[in-house]
Order: structure tokens, then C-alpha cells, then sequence
């Protein structure tokens, strides 16, 4: 194997895993570091940059970081890295001053946004420090987009999206809500110089089964149904309710239902339990509100009596799998079953709507009637427009949307600056020693042995009477301070010199995960297999030195490796040091567009 390069950005960024994980590559060992610092407005602040909305992701998120956390590979539970984004959120100071200055003077670039969600918001956030005229469309009177509409009150408070929002809109966007854009065309004729679309997916699928038409009156569509409920224009439902669907749009559907005097309510899924979408929290939340998850069920119709929904049918199936692992439902056989009900819920999946793109205005559409896109740079086969978001392929979650906001407003300022739009410039990295002493570095290395710490959440009494009652508390300060000491430092990296080794295998004898070797080289398949300990995830690197003197190399496994130190702690020469490894994503702006594609690494 060839020596590991390390200047190589994304080599250190794969071993933290989290930051990895996370679609907009929030350093998460950093901001969590921070938090057990008591700095929580710094925290904050490293959050804001990367995904724009700690508050309302630290409540919402889907979490992708935490099936990465290192920590599963030596106990059950990750770090609750979601949950103390919030802890941020909840005790930092007032960050107003220490947002991005506005220029007076405008750039002389108008950039459209259509729609006000997630993705259109960070492509706002972005431009507006470089001079751009943003102006913000939306069909609703204020901004938000599935932020405000699809996530309940209980889940996410108002007063939070109204102020990570607000940062955003007090940069000075033009706002024209309450406005529906009907025509991509004349939103090109007023002479933008780029057009995104974050429109998201506005569109819940529909269930065409015999009995739809004639009980049609109490069959919603779910998305659509919690808008009703955000905008306060639906305040009831009937006793007895079934919500179809498994993803978090059915979680929400059901939650809210027990809330606006729903006292039968059951999810029903053609599923089984663990295929379920929806995040498995959503589901913990949703039984602990006495709601039963009913699995393999599909549903073949509504019954109804004189224009009234009475219940509904389902058949029972069971899951089958071919030579290829494809899954089948199949029939068991079983009598149908028949519930009762007063309303049904639909929530079994979104879809793009477009109706407003002409389909002669420049933006190919592909069979599922999604644009066709750069996924790099998203721009449509129309050079001025772009997507992100929900729009470009399809539902996902917010901190998707941030990250593709991210991406176009690169795209953008690049379109309008005149330069390639498909030249994505790396990301600038450092690797700091965290050195204060011979045996002393300036983070806590010590590893907790705590298991993941709980949230409180308010008292179901009292929290299924107001659906505006936030059911989970968060952290106080104390259990945030423990919960940020299970972190593992992922992103302080163990950095080997080859001069300074002199092969006295001091650290392989340390090592308390068996994770350093010396020994000769050869192909990886091979030398993986002759460690100490086999390596055997091939997703993670190896680290190779160069030839030592013996002619062995060091090879250390980074699957395994807890990020301790006792290896530079315990090296005579120091050939061993550890270095805090910081990535500085690529975001819009003049040093994006000047950089060169060779990646940049300082190191001190």
C-alpha cells in the first residue's frame, strides 16, 4: 500500500464519521466540545454556518450523524448529537452581532427564490453577504415552508422558527409571500440573473381505492390536513381515526390527532415495523401516546353509508423475498379486516408538483417528472435555473435541503461571476496539535463510560390536551455536560511522523484497541487481514506510513481507533502527536471562486 496522504482533505474527514454523515458536514465533535466548554453561544455559531438551523434541527433532524457516531462500535447508543445541537440553541446568548454583515451596496445580481423553505432560506443566507438582491416567493404568508406547515407545534414551537427564519429575513430579503407563482416564464421575464426553485414536494399522494370518492369528505391527505392544522384552519377530528402511512408525516398525522380529540387513533402500514420510514424516535413517541402501530396491512377500500365514511378494509399480507433479496408482499390468506373509523389520514408519500413550469421554458423533466439536473452544481437544463431541496429529487429532510441550498448559492454566485459552475474548488482543511505539555493536550481525552443520557418530556396529561405543548424538554445544562463527555473526539486525529519513529512499538503495547501495527507492506486485502486485529470494515481507511527503517510500515486501523492518545502520550520521540483536524466546507463567495482545486491544509 502507498503512504496515506493526509492532505488530502477527505481522508480525515471520513474518520469523523458524524461530519461525514451529515449532508452539510456540520463539524459535530467541535460544536459538542464547545457545549461542554459552557460556550454555548460559540457552539451555536459553528452550527449557523454549516446548517443554518440548530434550533429547529435540534428538534428535527433526521439524524444521519448518529448511526455514524463511533460510539455504536463500543455500545448500543451513539451520542445524542441532535439533541445537543438544541442544547445550543437553548442557552446561547443573542448571536445578532456576530452574524454576517450586509453590504449597502448591492452587487448589482438579482437571484429569485421560489418558495420560502429550508433550501431557499440557505440560498438567501449565503448571497445576501456577498450583495445579491434576493427575493423570496411564497404561496403562504410568512417563510418556513414544510418547516412551518408540516412539523407540529409540539414537536417544534413556533417562536423558534420565527427566529432562526428571521436572521435570514432581517438580512434584508425581499419577501413577496401570500403570492403564487404561476408561470416560470414570467418569472424569467423579469430579467433575474439566476431563478431556485425550493419549492419542496407539495404534493401528498393520494390512495385510489374503491370508496374514496363517496367518503371523500372525511379523507384527507395528510401534508395537506397538518397545514389546516398549522395555519389554524382545522382545530378537530373525529374520535375514531386511522392514519395510513409509515414514514414521519404519518407520525405527526397520528400525534396530532390524539391532540385535536382523537381518542382511537392507529396507525395502519403495509410494512413490516422495522421497514417502517419513519425515524425509529418518531415511532417511540407516537406508542408512548397510546397510539398501536398496526403492520402488513393494505388497505382495499372505504366503507361508507349514505355519503359518510364509516371505516375501512385491508388486506392482509406477509413479506417475501426472492434469490436477490427483493421484497414481495404476498397474501396470507386471512379474512380481510374491517376498522371503524370517523376520518382517515393519507400519508403514505409526497411527489413533486411543477404545474407552473412550462414544459417549453428551457427545463427537461425526466419519467418521474423531476428535473433533470446536475446533482453537483444543481442546475437545470435551463443555465439561470436551479433547484434544491424537495424539488430536486424528490422528498428527503431539512438538513438535505440546507445542503443543496448550500450547493446552489455556490452554483449562483459562480453563474453570475462569470466562471464555471462545475469547478466545486475543495474545501479548506487544518491540522492543529492539541499539544500543552509532554502528556497534556488541550481537550479532555478521558473516555465516559456513561451510557446515552434521556430527555425529559412534559407529562402526557398534559401535553395531549395542547397541541401546542412541547413534548421533549431537552437537556438541562448538567445532563448536557455529561451526554457532550461521551463524544470521542473523532475529529482530533492521530498524526504519525516516519522520521521521528524508532520502532520501540511503545504504542502497539498501549493501545488499547489493538488498532497499531508494524509490519511489512503489501496489498490491502492481504494486510488487512494479518493485523493484530483483522481489519475488517473496508469502508474506512487504513493509515499507512511510509518505510521505516526496519522496512516495516505503521498501519493503524481508523475503524477502531477511540481517539484516546495513549499512543502519543506514551511515544518517547514524539513521532505520534494528536492534531484537532477542522474542514472549512466550501461555501459562496469570493474565496470559493478564487480558489484553486489543489485542497489547502495548514498545519501548526
Amino acid at each position: 500500500m502507498q503512504p496515506t496522504d493526509i492532505r488530502n482533505p477527505d481522508y480525515f474527514h471520513k474518520v469523523v464519521d458524524c461530519q461525514w454523515a451529515c449532508p452539510s458536514h456540520t463539524p459535530v465533535p467541535e460544536y459538542i466540545r464547545l457545549i461542554a466548554a459552557g460556550r454555548y453561544t460559540d457552539s451555536y455559531m459553528v452550527n449557523w454556518r454549516s446548517n443554518v438551523f440548530p434550533g429547529i434541527l435540534g428538534r428535527t433532524c433526521d439524524r444521519p450523524c448518529e448511526p455514524a457516531c463511533r460510539r455504536v462500535r463500543v455500545e448500543k447508543e451513539a451520542v445524542a448529537i441532535c439533541r445537543l445541537k438544541r442544547v445550543a440553541a437553548d442557552f446561547k446568548d443573542d448571536i445578532r452581532a456576530r452574524l454576517p454583515a450586509i453590504p449597502a451596496k448591492k452587487n448589482g445580481k438579482r437571484v429569485a427564490c421560489i418558495g420560502a423553505g429550508p433550501a431557499s432560506l440557505t440560498v438567501a443566507r449565503d448571497l445576501m453577504p456577498l450583495g445579491y438582491h434576493v427575493v423570496l416567493y411564497d404561496q403562504d404568508p410568512f417563510a418556513g415552508g414544510m418547516i412551518r406547515t408540516q412539523i407540529p407545534r409540539f414537536r417544534l414551537p413556533e417562536s423558534v422558527i420565527d427566529e432562526e427564519v428571521g436572521y435570514i429575513l432581517d438580512m434584508g430579503v425581499e419577501t413577496r409571500f401570500g403570492q403564487r407563482i404561476e408561470s416560470l416564464k414570467a418569472v424569467l421575464a423579469e430579467g433575474y440573473d439566476a431563478v431556485f426553485v425550493g419549492c419542496g414536494a407539495p404534493r401528498g399522494k393520494d390512495l385510489d381505492v374503491p370508496g374514496r370518492q363517496e367518503a371523500a369528505a372525511r379523507i384527507h391527505i395528510g401534508i395537506d390536513w397538518l397545514s389546516s392544522v398549522s395555519f389554524g384552519h382545522v382545530s378537530s377530528i373525529g374520535k375514531r381515526v386511522i392514519v395510513l402511512g409509515g414514514g414521519n408525516t404519518a407520525m405527526d398525522c397520528c400525534r396530532t390527532a390524539r391532540r385535536l380529540g382523537g381518542e382511537d387513533v392507529k396507525v395502519i402500514v403495509r410494512s413490516g415495523f422495522e421497514e417502517m420510514k419513519a425515524s425509529p424516535w418518531e415511532k417511540e413517541d407516537a406508542i408512548a401516546e397510546d397510539i398501536p402501530i398496526l403492520n402488513y396491512l393494505v388497505p382495499k377500500s372505504f366503507s361508507h353509508h349514505d355519503g359518510k365514511l364509516t371505516g375501512a378494509w385491508f388486506e392482509k399480507v406477509r413479506a417475501e423475498f426472492d434469490a436477490k433479496g427483493r421484497r414481495k408482499l404476498v397474501p396470507t390468506g386471512e379474512p380481510d379486516q374491517h376498522f371503524e373509523c370517523d376520518d382517515v389520514l393519507v400519508a403514505i408519500g409526497q411527489e413533486n408538483a411543477f404545474p407552473w413550469i412550462e414544459r417549453d421554458a428551457g427545463v427537461q423533466f425526466d419519467k418521474w417528472g423531476l428535473p433533470v439536473l446536475d446533482e453537483q452544481t444543481f442546475q437545470s437544463t435551463h443555465p439561470k435555473v436551479f433547484f434544491g431541496g424537495d424539488a430536486a429529487f424528490g422528498p428527503k429532510n431539512i438538513i438535505w435541503a440546507v445542503a443543496h441550498g448550500h450547493d446552489a448559492a455556490i452554483s449562483i454566485d459562480k453563474l453570475c461571476n462569470g466562471e464555471d459552475v462545475g469547478e466545486r474548488p475543495p474545501p479548506m482543511v487544518n491540522l492543529v496539535s492539541q499539544k500543552m505539555g509532554i502528556h497534556e493536550w488541550s481537550y479532555d481525552n478521558e473516555i465516559s463510560t456513561e451510557k446515552r443520557y434521556k430527555v425529559h418530556h412534559a407529562e402526557k396529561r398534559v401535553a395531549l390536551k395542547d397541541i401546542k405543548v412541547e413534548v421533549e424538554l431537552g437537556f438541562d445544562r448538567k445532563r448536557a455536560y455529561l451526554e457532550a463527555q461521551r463524544c470521542l473526539n473523532c475529529d482530533v486525529q492521530t498524526v504519525f511522523v516516519t522520521k521521528l519513529c524508532i520502532e520501540c512499538d511503545a504504542c502497539v503495547d498501549i493501545c488499547p484497541m489493538d488498532c497499531i501495527n508494524f509490519t511489512a507492506n503489501g496489498e490491502e486485502d492481504e494486510l488487512r487481514q494479518r493485523l493484530i486485529a483483522p481489519a475488517l470494515n473496508p469502508t474506512q481507511d487504513l493509515y499507512v506510513s511510509g518505510a521505516l527503517k526496519t522496512g516495516r510500515v505503521m498501519v493503524k486501523d481508523e475503524d477502531v481507533c477511540l481517539h484516546c492518545g495513549l499512543c502519543a502520550e506514551r511515544c518517547p520521540t514524539g513521532a505520534w502527536d494528536m492534531q484537532k483536524f477542522l474542514i472549512d466546507m466550501t461555501h459562496a463567495g469570493p474565496a470559493c471562486r478564487s480558489r484553486k482545486r489543489s485542497p489547502a491544509l495548514t498545519t501548526s
